[in-house]
């Protein structure tokens, strides 16, 4: 089976695309797929795949999928792409449109030079806050803000965020220092978030500046993560190191990004888009 892709990254978070507009794939194939085309070794090579489609809600649609298979509710480096590949390829007319994630419906604005979309702006929607909202075990509070939180005899204070998908942030003196591969895998798949989580180190450099690793749920170490950028400059205004409505720039592996919580309590993310490469994949699928 040839599936014709395009693999595009945000930041170095990459991902492999599929025009769904153009053909249609079995909901059952959709994970093994995810993981078959994410193997370095043995498929193309990425954090995980990501479905453009059609939406009845929204100007396009998109599915995300991690490395091992798991779906996921939203991406910001993947929205951003998915915003260049659908202006490029004629998906959409306008440099303003709709995308339909599992987390709900985000608006997306295109920057362009010469017909390429060089970067894009995000309105990521409003973080959600509240513990079950998260979700997150425990007392069932407005905010998760610097709370004590142990993990493998590593006393740490966790702020929580959600921004369609949950993120557990800590924050360092140096970034460099941060635990991120002994604690990042722990953490992610702590029983105190049933559905697993998002793993962010930060080091605040400024109140208009900050240091970010990540660990993601379902696909470890990346370069880069737009909602956890996103819910990083959330909590760093909500520990009071950041004033709100200030644009953040955020120092990730891959790159920067330039993050704003407004005062109407939207998340506005804006960065690059790029793409490596189109071509088929030979899918040879287990039946």
């Amino acid at each position: 089976m040839k599936i014709p892709f395009t693999k595009m990254h945000g930041l170095g978070n990459s991902y492999i695309f599929l025009n769904l507009f153009n053909f249609e794939m079995e909901d059952k194939d959709l994970s093994s797929l995810a993981i078959d085309v994410s193997n370095v070794n043995t498929g193309i090579g990425s954090d995980g795949l990501i479905l453009i489609h059609p939406s009845k809600q929204a100007d396009v649609g998109m599915r995300i999928f991690n490395k091992d298979g798991s779906e996921g509710k939203n991406c910001g480096n993947g929205v951003r792409c998915v915003a260049k590949f659908a202006f490029e390829n004629d998906l959409v007319n306008e440099k303003i449109f709709t995308v339909e994630t599992k987390a709900g419906n985000v608006t997306a604005e295109v920057h362009v030079v010469n017909k390429v979309v060089e970067e894009v702006t995000v309105d990521m929607g409003k973080p959600i806050l509240k513990r079950s909202e998260i979700p997150m075990v425990g007392e069932d509070i407005p905010q998760v803000v610097m709370e004590n939180f142990e993990v493998s005899h590593h006393p740490l204070q966790i702020t929580a965020v959600s921004m369609g998908n949950p993120h557990a942030i800590f924050f360092v003196e140096n970034i460099d220092e941060a635990p991120l591969f002994e604690l990042g895998p722990m953490i992610s798949n702590d029983q105190r978030f049933p559905e697993g989580v998002n793993v962010e180190f930060v080091e605040v450099v400024s109140n208009k500046e900050i240091n970010f690793s990540v660990w993601e749920r379902g696909s470890g170490v990346t370069q880069a993560c737009g909602t956890g950028a996103c819910a990083a400059v959330v909590a760093s205004v909500l520990n009071g190191h950041i004033p709100k409505n200030t644009s953040v720039v955020v120092h990730l592996s891959g790159g920067d990004l330039t993050i704003k919580w407004t005062e109407d309590g939207h998340v506005w993310m804006r960065g690059k888009a790029e793409t490596t490469v189109t071509g088929e994949f030979k899918w040879n699928r287990n039946i």
